[in-house]
């Protein structure tokens, strides 16, 4: 008899031991396996100190505690292949996991299934995986451990191999995107009782993790809500003009709602769950009432289905595997300081100027995604008043300090970041505190004129500058509205509360 243990929060491997396969193991180990216990013992005390992190706030903990419980199953593993080797130190040591995981009241160590020993696919005395590999199994509906779809289902192999392959860089961008936005997205599907890969699964075949993508078809988001859709479960625009489609935090409450709700419709059914989030609702209950207890997978069932919802269900299934076991496909996702926190921006700016003042500060691309995702209202060169609460991890912020509220730096971050690619030499740059030009230095001369044509691509921010405008005054006496202060080509602003 197997048992299986769940916690609701926490990247904290569930154990489930095989009475039956464990055996009776010899009292003690001979010395050659003094090594592997030592390591075990290693990997627990990185496990309890990286807990303690977590609890005091460090979100990187998470990854190095995954990592602990990864090295521990797989010396677990080869443990139990060896007839001396002492099982009990290797229950003692998960027993000792699973006690330091008391976290609080939500903690739940209750048993939650059973498998049958004679079933060969599934005789593992360790299951592989997380808490959220441990809810992805209790979805299925046969009972079946998940490990084996995965493993003997050639559609989920074949995505797999294109995971590894052709979108390996794809996937490990997805990753770090939403490790950035982890904080916000995670705690909605926790609240739903619903796996973390899944969500990872679908964010990162929807989007790789881009909250402004959006589709030919209009799929929005970084969960791709169609307008209706979003519409049924709270996302579509707010009193501000929003589309919180967009919102990472909104996105993921909604997708928990409609995934839970498909689950109470489809007898929680994953994949033809899955399925209807991509190919519709309707078509999926169709076909799932169609299959008589068949399954997704069965050949009348699965070749019924459009080509793109074929492609896509073995697409998330495989990526929310890959998220849980990385390691043992050679995926290697990196290693990145989440830890979120705020900032008030000391001087009016833009996230192309931010982007820029930050340069790459640690990061391998910069900041200009991560800002993006964090603060999905606003556009990339779109005008953020002074004094505007952004979002960003705490290395951003410390950086922003040093180098973006004062100095070269700001300035030649905002005299970029409002360049105008349609401007015709010798008209004057756009500079923060005057007319200098980056590659001479030298003033240029600005125009007398009390009024301005608005050209291609400007903003009233840049137009403000040209003219050391107070930026209030000029857009109160044009009629305009913030924070986003549209400007259209071709009218004619007038200079008032300028100085030049």
């Amino acid at each position: 008899m197997k048992f299986e243990f769940r916690y609701r929060h926490g990247p904290v491997v569930a154990i489930a031991l095989s009475v039956a396969m464990l055996g009776a193991a010899a009292a003690g180990a001979a010395d050659r396996y003094a090594a592997t216990y030592e390591k075990m013992d290693a990997a627990a005390k990185r496990y309890a100190e990286a807990q303690v992190r977590l609890a005091k706030g460090d979100d990187t903990a998470t990854t190095d505690m995954t990592e602990a419980l990864e090295d521990v199953e797989d010396l677990a593993r080869g443990c139990m292949k060896q007839k001396r080797c002492n099982a009990a130190k290797v229950i003692t040591v998960y027993e000792g996991m699973l006690r330091s995981h008391d976290l609080g009241p939500d903690a739940d160590l209750s048993m939650v299934g059973e498998g049958d020993d004679d079933d060969p696919d599934h005789a593992s005395p360790i299951l592989k995986g997380s808490p959220q590999a441990q809810r992805t199994v209790g979805m299925l509906p046969d009972g079946h451990q998940f490990d084996a779809m995965v493993e003997f289902n050639e559609p989920v192999q074949a995505a797999m191999r294109d995971w590894l392959t052709g979108r390996r860089a794809y996937l490990i961008d997805a990753y770090e995107n939403y490790q950035y936005m982890r904080y916000l997205m995670y705690p909605e599907y926790q609240r739903q009782g619903l796996p973390e890969a899944l969500l990872f699964g679908i964010m990162a075949q929807e989007s790789g993790g881009k909250v402004h993508s959006v589709s030919r078809s209009g799929a929005s988001g970084p969960l791709q809500f169609m307008p209706a859709t979003g519409a049924r479960f709270g996302l579509g625009r707010d009193v501000t003009g929003f589309d919180t489609r967009f919102d990472p935090q909104q996105a993921a409450r909604a997708n928990a709602a409609y995934i839970n709700e498909r689950f109470a419709e489809l007898n929680r059914n994953l994949e033809f769950t899955v399925a209807a989030y991509n190919g519709g609702e309707g078509r999926a209950l169709r076909l799932y009432q169609q299959s008589a207890g068949q399954g997704f997978w069965a050949p009348g069932v699965y070749e019924s289905l459009p080509a793109e919802t074929k492609d896509y269900v073995p697409m998330v299934i495989a990526a929310a595997w890959l998220f849980l076991h990385p390691k043992k496909y050679g995926l290697e996702f990196p290693h990145v300081d989440t830890t979120p926190d705020t900032f008030a921006l000391a001087r009016g700016s833009s996230v192309n100027e931010l982007a820029i003042c930050l340069g790459n500060g640690g990061s391998r691309d910069g900041w200009f995604r991560v800002l993006r995702n964090l603060n999905p209202r606003y556009e990339a060169a779109q005008y953020i008043p002074q004094g505007t609460m952004l979002r960003a991890p705490k290395k951003v912020v410390a950086l922003y300090r040093s180098r973006c509220v004062s100095g070269p730096r700001a300035e030649m971050a905002a005299q970029i970041a409002n360049a105008n690619k349609d401007r015709v030499p010798g008209l004057p740059a756009l500079a923060a505190t005057g007319p200098v030009t980056i590659a001479t230095g030298v003033p240029a001369p600005l125009p007398a004129a009390r009024t301005h044509a608005v050209q291609a691509g400007e903003n009233l921010v840049a137009i403000a500058r040209i003219y050391s405008c107070d930026l209030k005054e000029l857009a109160h006496a044009n009629q305009l509205q913030g924070p986003a202060f549209t400007v259209r080509t071709g009218a004619v602003l007038k200079l008032e509360g300028c100085g030049r």
